[in-house]
């Protein structure tokens, strides 16, 4: 991996997004890169079979808004500045989407470790952000545990 200049964190609020984060944190402090973090209000045709109204649309942004504040105080209170970007759709197709935009050399996401079968029937963000990012992608995984 090159040193990055521009690192995109994506979150969705879960426990394995603030591993994420921690390890977004520590690139920033080392590399002096700009990072920017993305959340994702989900809307597909699976969750949202007919197109979306513009209010239906404000009110899935308004409820997705307080994750994406909530990891910007965290990253805050972390000593590191962030610029945001809420979106909505399919949290894979956003996320590279904003690494498109912004450039991004590094995206950092967690990855709650699917199973094959689960991601089977579900499919699994991290994993396709993995396949179809055009730069380093590192997935942070929770600590196993021991048996």
């Amino acid at each position: 991996m090159t040193s990055a200049r521009r690192i995109l964190l994506a979150t969705d609020g879960s426990p394995t997004a603030a591993l994420a984060r921690e390890r977004a944190v520590d690139l920033v402090r080392f590399t002096g890169a700009q990072l920017h973090v993305v959340h994702v209000a989900l809307a597909s045709p699976w969750t949202s079979p007919r197109p979306l109204g513009e209010q239906h649309r404000r009110r899935l942004l308004d409820d997705a808004r307080p994750v994406l504040d909530a990891e910007l105080a965290a990253l805050r209170e972390a000593g590191v500045d962030a610029i945001p970007h809420l979106r909505l759709g399919r949290p894979p197709h956003e996320v590279l989407r904003v690494q498109d935009e912004t450039q991004a050399d590094l995206v950092v996401i967690g990855s709650r470790g699917l199973n094959a079968f689960t991601r089977v029937l579900l499919g699994d963000d991290a994993e396709t952000i993995l396949r179809h990012a055009p730069c380093d992608v590192l997935v942070v995984r929770p600590p196993s545990k021991e048996k």
